[in-house]
């Protein structure tokens, strides 16, 4: 017997019976040998810690453009807290870790750069639409490893596909990520808010802090607790009816006083502008786009507007922003 299936028979053992079991996978996209050590949800998340795309997020806004200062959050921090969050809850509830990491870990891979703003530039610009839980399974499913993707399984493309509220994954693991993400983001988020002058803590209307706690560090802990507790033997992830309603009322006085406010959010009107510039950039030049891009283009007969929506989706804030003044922005003539 292989390591492999040891850990999947000690899976069948010790896991939740509402877990997901990886010798029970939906399997891939195309059939593969199995790893003679690795279950295929650890397989995945290996796969998805290593690709590019991953390693992209680093230097990809969570929310603050640009910020000033080492301690405010990106995209790859914001993927690792809510990975955190997700191995937390589903260790507790005995679901699936694996397979929950995977899934938190790949759940942005389509995020643009700039955050929500590139992304409704994109989305306003290319005739297909554009949204990042989407980019997100086409990242992982056609864009990496040079246009022949990662083959991941169906349970981690179903949790990264509907990770957003409007989602709802099959598996608990995947609607432990979709409450993870939550909860990561309006933690961190307010985290930085306070950092960045915004918000003080004493700003949380006390009908919220008097259930969810009056710190960030209280209400993170409130808000996984809460999690476990409700969901505990039950088929579902769930939260209590008050720390619900109370995560709610959070995430609106968020949007109100952060998401739009107009100092934290100044300058998304340029990134926008940025993002539809490059855009019409290279719908006029699609010869330039990567050779990667290309290739889809010409062998497997994908249209332009898609590909130039996967390669600008796919850039850094910093390399965005080194590509709009490569084209456009005059440089000296002399050394």
């Amino acid at each position: 017997m292989t390591i492999r299936e040891n850990l999947e028979r000690w899976e069948k053992e010790y896991l939740s019976p509402y877990a997901a079991l990886s010798m029970e996978s939906k399997g891939r996209l195309k059939e593969e040998e199995q790893c003679d050590i690795r279950p295929v949800f650890q397989r995945d998340r290996d796969r998805i810690l290593h690709s590019k795309s991953f390693r992209r997020l680093k230097d990809k806004t969570q929310v603050f453009l640009t910020p000033e200062g080492d301690h405010y959050r990106t995209r790859l921090t914001h993927t690792l807290e809510v990975s955190q969050n997700a191995r937390t809850i589903a260790k507790a509830l005995r679901l699936n870790e694996d397979l929950a990491e995977a899934i938190a870990l790949g759940h942005d891979l389509g995020h643009t750069p700039f955050g929500h703003a590139g992304e409704r530039a994109l989305n306003r610009i290319c005739p297909f639409g554009f949204s990042h839980s989407r980019q997100s399974v086409r990242t992982v499913d056609v864009l990496e490893k040079g246009g022949h993707g990662l083959n991941l399984t169906e349970e981690v493309r179903d949790g990264i596909l509907n990770h957003q509220t409007k989602g709802m994954p099959f598996t608990l693991e995947g609607r432990v990520v979709r409450f993870s993400d939550k909860i990561a983001y309006i933690h961190h988020d307010m985290d930085d808010a306070i950092r960045g002058g915004i918000l003080k803590e004493e700003d949380v209307p006390k009908e919220i802090s008097d259930v969810i706690g009056k710190t960030c560090g209280e209400r993170l802990d409130h808000f996984i607790h809460d999690l476990v507790t409700a969901s505990k033997d039950k088929n579902d992830i769930i939260m209590s009816e008050p720390v619900l309603e109370a995560m709610h009322k959070l995430r609106e006085f968020m949007f109100v006083r952060v998401y739009q406010n107009k100092e934290a959010k100044s300058e998304e009107g340029k990134a926008e502008t940025l993002i539809e510039t490059l855009y019409k950039y290279y719908y006029q030049r699609v010869h330039l786009l990567p050779k990667e891009f290309l290739y889809l283009m010409e062998e497997k007969g994908e249209p332009k507007e898609q590909l130039i929506c996967d390669y600008i989706g796919a850039m850094t804030d910093r390399f965005a922003i080194a590509k709009y003044e490569e084209i456009y922005i005059p440089k000296s003539w002399h050394g």
